[in-house]
């Protein structure tokens, strides 16, 4: 579909270019686009590098897994009709926790891992469960204490204190984890998991 898209987008553009006039300024902008793509890309793979080494540190340092242990009181809030030692529950905390910290090569195994725990509890296999669901709306809204692929992104496009956005980024992503999650309990509330009668009827 995103295909179709891109491809609507480029045909429109031209045409529109056609009966314009300018051709040559689309034509112009395309190539000189494609050459700052090329010279930020090159440029993100130092700073990248630099900032994955430092969490890689972090993370063989124990530092995931103590965040993971400040998470954990959370998990009971979050996912109630998950067993607190069901493995489910330490690879969630711990994808969580990977994404915080800007390691999403790490965290996306686990949140793998934590999507097939959690379909072994699933009563309806073809529906995403409540903690399926609250899961996914967390991960996609990515609480980050440091944002290493945006701070790569301006430090490689110029910018003077790429780190700067981290106060604001921190702000911003837990404002969007929140209402996530809460749009997340409320719309649960209105369509209910139909696993939970049958795992009651089951019973």
């Amino acid at each position: 579909m995103l295909n179709y898209i891109w491809f609507g987008l480029m045909a429109i553009a031209l045409i529109v270019a056609a009966f314009t006039g300018t051709v040559d300024a689309v034509t112009k902008g395309a190539v000189d686009s494609a050459k700052v793509a090329v010279e930020i890309s090159l440029g993100l793979v130092g700073i990248m590098t630099l900032w994955l080494g430092i969490m890689r540190v972090a993370e063989k340092a124990g530092l995931i897994a103590m965040l993971g242990r400040l998470l954990r009181p959370f998990s009971r809030v979050l996912f109630p009709e998950i067993p607190p030692d069901h493995p489910a529950i330490g690879a969630m905390i711990l994808n969580v926790a990977a994404n915080m910290l800007g390691l999403s090569n790490a965290a996306t195994p686990l949140g793998i891992k934590a999507m097939e725990e959690l379909q072994t509890l699933n009563e309806e296999k073809e529906t995403a469960s409540d903690s399926m669901v609250t899961f996914m709306v967390l991960n996609t809204a990515g609480i980050q204490f440091i944002p290493a692929t945006i701070i790569g992104v301006l430090a490689a496009a110029g910018a003077k204190n790429p780190t700067a956005i981290i106060s604001t980024t921190l702000a911003a992503t837990l404002c969007g984890a929140i209402a996530a999650v809460i749009t997340a309990k409320v719309l649960q509330r209105f369509f209910p998991y139909r696993g939970n009668a049958v795992a009651e009827v089951a019973e």
